[in-house]
């Protein structure tokens, strides 16, 4: 089968030809129908973030959307036929990637089933994305009356974090550019900010000389967030999921400093995926690609948006 695969860490990624994977006790056979792409893919392929040993060649992706095609022995949450969705980060890396025709996985990965109205390509843009989006929110409940910076709001999780933290009565400054802005409003942000022409730790201190209640920030560096932390008045929170967060030094400002990690659940993808079918949100943008474009917009050759999610659909 084709697949999109690097041969070590850091080798350009290319379509090559690997075996069809066989699904062993307790896995499923997905015959892959869509692939969202995540930014840490590419830290993935380059050996950037290791979070768990790997297998080479490594085949990439983590978000799918599917049918089961075949059970292994023992198998029985789902059905030959059931259309499936999920993240598939899962040990070793690269044996369930899913930038591939076909994916073998065990049954206990965080999957659901896709629900009726919801296509393949938007059902594979929702599992890391959404369910980060939805989980920073939980972990930041309550945010009713709250001021919220969003960092990187227009992006695949900011998208859905704004959504999920105006939904929850937050008012939402969100950084973004200018030719997003009325998407992320339309998503519910109060204000937007284009940090690419002002200061944003400006435009907010201006704004909100007394201090905001939470930094959402899915982008910066430590300095670049240990600015914007400077923002947050004592007794809020200010969350990263670049893992940059001086927790102790946040702790001695009276602030919460959390170093956010997703953990992924089928309970949790399924209701990102009611709210999207309920129409409570919506999917960001999503830009569709065959499974031979990956590699260039992998490498950063091409010159595809960096707003919303690209889907690579098969």
């Amino acid at each position: 089968m084709h697949a999109v695969t690097v041969s070590a860490y850091g080798a350009p990624p290319a379509v090559t030809e690997v075996p069809r994977p066989q699904p062993g006790p307790g896995q499923i056979l997905i015959m892959v129908r869509a692939a969202g792409m995540n930014p840490m893919d590419r830290s993935l392929a380059s050996g950037a973030w290791r979070p768990m040993p790997a297998r080479f060649p490594m085949v990439l992706g983590a978000d799918v959307a599917g049918v089961v095609e075949a059970l292994g022995q023992g198998a029985t949450r789902f059905s030959r036929g059931d259309e499936v969705f999920g993240q598939l980060l899962v040990a070793p890396l690269g044996s369930a990637g899913t930038y591939a025709e076909y994916v073998a996985v065990t049954e206990d990965a965080p999957l659901a089933r896709v629900p009726e109205g919801l296509d393949p390509e938007v059902a594979a843009a929702l599992p890391t994305a959404g369910m980060a989006g939805l989980a920073l929110v939980d972990a930041l409940e309550p945010l009713n009356g709250k001021i919220v910076l969003i960092v990187g709001a227009a992006g695949g999780v900011g998208s859905f974090a704004t959504q999920f933290a105006a939904k929850a009565g937050a008012r939402v400054i969100a950084s973004v550019r200018a030719a997003a802005a009325a998407r992320l409003r339309g998503y519910g942000a109060a204000e937007t900010v284009d940090h690419t022409s002002v200061s944003l730790a400006d435009a907010v201190r201006r704004a909100y000389p007394d201090g905001i209640d939470v930094l959402m920030d899915l982008g910066s560096d430590s300095d670049a967030f240990s600015a914007l932390a400077a923002l947050v008045h004592p007794g809020g929170t200010a969350v990263t999921t670049r893992y940059v967060a001086d927790v102790e030094a946040l702790t001695m400002a009276g602030v919460t400093g959390i170093n956010f990690a997703l953990q992924p659940s089928s309970t949790l993808l399924e209701r990102v995926a009611d709210a999207v079918v309920a129409g409570r949100i919506v999917a960001p943008p999503i830009t569709r690609i065959a499974l031979e474009e990956a590699p260039a917009v992998l490498g950063g050759t091409t010159g595809r948006p960096a707003d919303g999610k690209t889907v690579i659909t098969l």
